[in-house]
């Protein structure tokens, strides 16, 4: 099987035939469009797409996976995840890691941009959603990343594992979910990832939710969005967030927190800012 395959399959199952619009009666034996289904859906043949699934189609053009997609009404995230699989199909991918490979480094000016950032939370993330740096108020909002070992600072582990992480968050299964749809749409992209292919492998292991969501194949990109924090010192927060790209730095991002001014997050935030929780040097 390949990973083309495995995505089409889930997608394919959680797709409704009301949803789709096809008329039915009667029991059916599987969730979701049957293969016939769909091909008619998409335009193409039933043999072409159990060729697919099965991982036995040597290429996939363009123009039939995103009859497959309109067909599946994949999103634009999963689209790109879509066809980035097949390209995977193809031909593996150069590794994209190398063991004992040095930690990617933060620039000095991104460093200085984050310790200048004294009224908002805000960390720079790496592959896999690793933390890199942070600035104080997203230590004294999240964790002291500080005392985190290096090889454990990682948002998705701390969501999962961390007892403190994990309670700050008022509604923790969309949080858990949306970070494990974040963490597939990187294996698209960096498909031999051999660290990647360990946080997944750990996190199967110890959270049955995680590797129930990671079956279920769901997959987006970090743009931006709310979260609802549950602070044991400053109680409750309502966050916007922004995930923007950091330049001439590659796959890295600036995660940056922020409140409607005036609100009482603003005012916990101040709080939380005078706490002088110490920088990443």
């Amino acid at each position: 099987m390949s990973e083309l395959g495995d995505y089409l399959r889930a997608c394919r199952a959680r797709m409704s035939v009301e949803e789709a619009g096809i008329r039915t009666s009667g029991h059916r034996r599987v969730p979701g469009l049957r293969r016939e289904e769909l091909a008619m859906m998409a335009g193409v043949s039933v043999d072409y797409v159990v060729r697919l699934e099965q991982g036995r189609a040597k290429s996939a053009s363009p123009e039939i996976l995103l009859a497959l997609a309109r067909a599946l009404r994949l999103h634009a995230d999963e689209q790109a995840y879509l066809l980035r699989c097949a390209t995977e199909a193809d031909g593996p991918a150069p590794r994209s890691d190398t063991p004992g490979a040095a930690a990617p480094q933060v620039s000095t000016g991104t460093r200085t941009l984050l310790n200048s950032m004294t009224a908002v939370p805000a960390l720079v993330l790496g592959r896999r959603m690793d933390v890199l740096a942070w600035n104080p108020l997203a230590a004294a909002l999240i964790t002291d990343f500080g005392k985190v070992a290096p090889a454990h600072r990682n948002h998705v582990r701390l969501s999962f594992l961390d007892p403190h992480v994990r309670g700050l968050y008022a509604d923790w299964e969309t949080v858990a979910k949306e970070c494990v749809a974040y963490l597939r749409m990187d294996t698209g992209r960096y498909p031999e990832d051999r660290a990647l292919a360990d946080l997944v492998e750990e996190l199967s292991l110890a959270d049955q939710d995680f590797r129930h969501w990671w079956s279920s194949h769901r997959v987006r990109a970090q743009h931006c969005g709310r979260k609802d924090f549950r602070h044991p010192l400053a109680g409750e927060l309502s966050l916007d967030y922004q995930v923007l790209d950091v330049r001439g730095a590659a796959d890295q991002s600036l995660l940056v927190y922020t409140a409607e001014p005036g609100s009482r997050t603003a005012q916990a935030l101040t709080f939380l800012a005078a706490m002088r929780t110490p920088a990443v040097v």
